[in-house]
């Protein structure tokens, strides 16, 4: 069994289906820790909420991870955008960012929306998924500031576009998230509130059949979830 996954059962007593089904339900539908509580209970099994929500927070990152290391290669025309989310009644701010056929390149829950912010964002993205020759932006003064700056640093010049028309795609790619958010009601905090919302982000991503598949085999979205580190490489 993989390191990662040992880890997490080391101290975990439930059925490993039990907890993976209870995590993939959490990220994937629009359902609280209590409506999990109530689905399990029907099928005979006695949870806790606050049970489901400490296996999330210990499962979620272990699934980021896996998944990361199998997403499909992007395009180099980025369009970057950001959105608010709640947590302890503040709003912060998740950074995405999306290639013109719609697929998710990366994303950063920052505390603040300034220009430190988004450079922080644009190394990380860029450092996993490769530098785009344009990216797209709104009129926001920062994001072009961060890119300007993490541009001068490179053989090759990022070409800057500053249009609102052409930015929708990512401003309509943040409701899948938002919808998932909407039963939470907010986050308590900061640390949880980003392992969150990398769990949805990358369900979202394999919806969106941006993760490989073993050769020869069309998995659904759940078998690809719940099977992650069981797999053996991944043969393209």
């Amino acid at each position: 069994m993989p390191t990662g996954i040992a880890k997490v059962l080391k101290r975990l007593h439930y059925p490993l289906e039990v907890m993976l089904q209870c995590v993939r339900w959490y990220v994937a539908d629009s359902l609280s820790s209590r409506d999990l509580e109530e689905m399990m209970a029907e099928r005979g099994v006695a949870l806790d909420h606050s049970t489901i929500h400490r296996w999330v927070i210990k499962w979620l990152p272990v699934f980021e991870k896996a998944i990361r290391r199998r997403l499909r290669p992007v395009g180099e025309s980025w369009r970057i955008d950001e959105t608010y989310i709640r947590v302890r009644g503040q709003w912060k701010y998740l950074y995405r960012a999306v290639d013109k056929a719609g697929h998710t390149i990366d994303f950063l829950l920052c505390p603040r929306r300034d220009t430190a912010a988004a450079r922080r964002f644009f190394e990380k993205a860029t450092a996993g998924r490769g530098t785009p020759t344009t990216v797209t932006v709104d009129k926001s003064g920062a994001n072009r500031a961060a890119l300007q700056a993490l541009g001068a640093q490179r053989e090759t010049p990022i070409e800057i576009r500053q249009n609102n028309y052409l930015n929708n795609l990512d401003e309509q790619d943040h409701r899948a998230i938002k919808r998932r958010l909407r039963p939470m009601l907010g986050f308590q905090n900061f640390r949880c509130a980003r392992i969150v919302l990398g769990g949805i982000e990358a369900m979202h991503m394999i919806r969106k059949g941006q993760m490989l598949a073993p050769k020869g085999r069309r998995a659904s979205s759940a078998e690809q979830l719940t099977c992650l580190g069981v797999f053996g490489p991944v043969e393209t």
